[in-house]
């Protein structure tokens, strides 16, 4: 399942004040491994589709926003493994479409949409049966013939995904990353070996508004994982931190200053950013830099994909110029 996909190369890039510091920067590019199944996305999918396979299930259900990397990839590895996929839509339906969820169409996604007080209780199982329900109501399918895969992937096959992330990888001082659900920062503080008296910092750059919740999220995925019996490759995991000042405020906001940011970086690193995610701990990354938060040491960022959303978003953004001139 694996073998479409190419290894994600750790590209050094250069800052004079980095250099200066003595601090040594690298981006892990997920965003590399694959043109549409990208980034994290692909780790927190893989295991949840191997479950589906073993349990001969045919379709897939799963959650997101309209703007959704999670949708668009799930889409189109509904499309090249071979299940039908079912996409249950924050919000109401939009014509015409916009980029992500036409692909997602395009792919073969059916598309659900429902209001936000309902999608605020998508994890509870009388909300599943229902869209299970309106599923087979709709089609084909019987109920134990769809599986549900978690907006962002964000259960344990997501985690056990993503503990191969940093696999066979060299050793760095401290791994940024940007955190929706945390599930990416869970795996790969589960599979982080640190070398004797040196061991490796893990900070999460929450692209959420008040964000605090995602502590006793992770605290709880790593518990959960743990006592499960699914394969672990430490026993304790890796020291992590939370970074809570760079979401610009909240979940799909951004501002003039962080688009600039990103496409400066993109011309001197040639490295493009997602606003949304990558963007973001970026930024961030760059500001602490500045403030001499960090002394001497290696240090990775991990691109996790998600460059398809900047499509909609400058969409989003040259309408609202449109409509204000």
């Amino acid at each position: 399942m694996s073998s479409i996909f190419l290894s994600p190369p750790i590209q050094k890039i250069h800052n004079p004040l980095a250099d200066y510091l003595s601090i040594e920067l690298y981006v892990l590019r997920l965003d590399l491994i694959h043109a549409q199944i990208n980034g994290n996305k692909w780790f927190k999918l893989k295991y949840n589709l191997l479950e589906a396979k073993q349990t001969q299930c045919s379709s897939l259900l799963t959650f997101g926003g309209p703007y959704s990397n999670h949708i668009f990839a799930t889409a189109a590895a509904g499309r090249i493994f071979g299940f039908e996929t079912i996409g249950v839509i924050r919000g109401e339906p939009t014509l015409p479409l916009n980029p992500t969820l036409r692909f997602a169409q395009e792919q073969g996604m059916k598309l659900l949409y429902c209001d936000r007080q309902t999608y605020r209780q998508r994890h509870t199982q009388e909300v599943q049966e229902e869209f299970k329900k309106q599923l087979q109501r709709s089609s084909s399918q019987t109920l134990n013939q769809t599986f549900i895969i978690p907006e962002g992937g964000g259960n344990l096959n997501g985690v056990r995904g993503c503990m191969e992330i940093m696999q066979d990888k060299q050793f760095f001082d401290i791994i940024c990353l940007a955190c929706g659900t945390a599930t990416t920062l869970t795996g790969i503080a589960l599979s982080t070996k640190s070398r004797t008296n040196l061991p490796t910092r893990i900070m999460g750059f929450p692209v959420l508004k008040g964000a605090r919740f995602l502590e006793g999220e992770i605290d709880r995925f790593i518990r959960d994982y743990l006592n499960s019996e699914l394969p672990t490759l430490v026993n304790y995991p890796a020291s992590w931190q939370l970074i809570y000042d760079y979401h610009f405020g909240g979940y799909g906001k951004i501002d003039q200053q962080l688009i600039q940011f990103c496409h400066q970086f993109h011309q001197e690193h040639h490295i493009p950013l997602d606003y949304i995610y990558t963007g973001k701990m970026f930024y961030g990354v760059i500001d602490l830099l500045k403030q001499g938060f960090f002394s001497p040491s290696k240090i990775l960022l991990i691109h996790t994909g998600g460059l398809q959303g900047n499509l909609g978003i400058e969409q989003k953004l040259a309408q609202k110029r449109d409509n204000d001139s």
